[in-house]
């Protein structure tokens, strides 16, 4: 979520290579554990139940649950769930992803 103001260029690509050195930060990891410590020294506890609440969105918008049941199961907003249906469908393909490899 942005501030509303309008960042230098160099704002943006700053970003971009923090992104993409997080990116490869995830990459280098090798197990489960490695993942979690990461994972909890990088992410306040808010922001891991967050993100874990989003992927539970996911599944069930994917499964074909409706909104206001998933909002109701998971505690997600109506427009969380909203947000995250349209990136699933929309997005970059990273949901559907993770999706299939959970139940593969």
């Amino acid at each position: 979520m942005t501030s509303g103001k309008v960042l230098p260029a160099d704002a943006h690509v700053a970003t971009v290579d923090r992104f993409d050195e997080l990116v490869a930060a995830f990459l280098r990891l090798r197990s489960p554990e490695a993942v979690t410590s990461f994972l909890r020294d990088l992410c306040t506890t808010n922001e891991l139940d967050a993100m874990g609440q989003r992927l539970q969105v996911a599944r069930l918008v994917n499964e074909g649950v409706a909104y206001q049941e998933i909002s109701r199961l998971t505690g997600a907003s109506t427009a969380t769930v909203t947000r995250v249906a349209h990136w699933l469908h929309h997005g970059e393909g990273g949901y559907v992803r993770v999706l299939k490899k959970a139940r593969s």
